[in-house]
């Protein structure tokens, strides 16, 4: 079984994406290329609040309720403690500048931002998420691939207004998915679709996070916030041993 094909498929295409970006950059219009931030930032939220709901809203005998509240309050409320003490937002920064510094970039001022906001819309999402474990387990790259070409799309449009910043966001999304899919493919039956469902909705709330950034500015630390993907594993990690 051949696995991991999915993150090289998804990291050609945000190289792609990003340099067919970069390309239309020059010719767009300061006052352009903030009206495409802002419908960026709105989509981006409609995603996160449609991957949240998607999790938790049941419907039964034509009654909807929710599930899952207290988990998502808990992996919100303690992965961004936890996040805030170690500062991961910090280190993506320092890690943002070091490759702006690489790139030769010292003057442009939104290399951090586009390589911090990418990053995270790319990779903490559902499909991210449940593809890079699917691929894992049964080398199935589909999920993978149709992700590839939605992130072709966002990266194009990021980077027309972000800049360079938004291709080193392709070093991310091999790391972190390839990761995932390493991870599945060893440990896979351990991996339960509770846990799989869990995870993709904080995932998605932490998405919308980013599109508030996006669309109004940096109001959240989203990547202090990360640990919160941390909280669904240690839950059904628990949950596992209690009778």
């Amino acid at each position: 079984m051949i696995f991991g094909l999915g993150t090289l498929i998804n990291t050609a295409a945000v190289v792609l994406g990003s340099a067919l970006g970069l390309l239309l950059h020059k010719g767009i219009k300061k006052d352009l290329q903030n009206a495409l931030m802002c419908g960026c930032g709105v989509a981006t939220i409609f995603i996160g609040i449609a991957g949240t709901l998607q999790g938790m809203l049941v419907i039964e005998n034509g009654a909807i309720s929710t599930q899952g509240s207290m988990l998502l309050i808990f992996s919100l409320v303690l992965g961004g403690f936890f996040g805030e003490l170690i500062d991961i937002e910090k280190h993506m920064d320092s890690l943002g500048t070091t490759l702006r510094n690489l790139f030769h970039a010292q003057n442009d001022t939104r290399f951090v931002d586009g390589f911090v906001n990418t990053s995270l819309i790319i990779c903490v999402g559902a499909m991210a998420i449940v593809g890079s474990i699917q691929d894992g387990l049964n080398g199935d790259a589909s999920m993978l691939t149709a992700k590839a070409v939605l992130d072709f799309v966002v990266v194009l449009i990021l980077a027309s207004t972000y800049g360079i910043g938004v291709m080193c966001s392709a070093l991310a999304i091999l790391v972190y998915e390839g990761g995932l899919t390493l991870i599945a493919h060893f440990a896979g039956t351990f991996i339960s679709d509770a846990l799989i469902n869990n995870l993709s909705y904080i995932g998605s709330a932490l998405i919308f996070c980013v599109g508030i950034n996006i669309a109004f500015g940096k109001k959240f630390k989203v990547g202090n916030m990360l640990p919160a993907l941390l909280i669904p594993i240690l839950y059904a990690f628990i949950n596992g041993f209690l009778p």
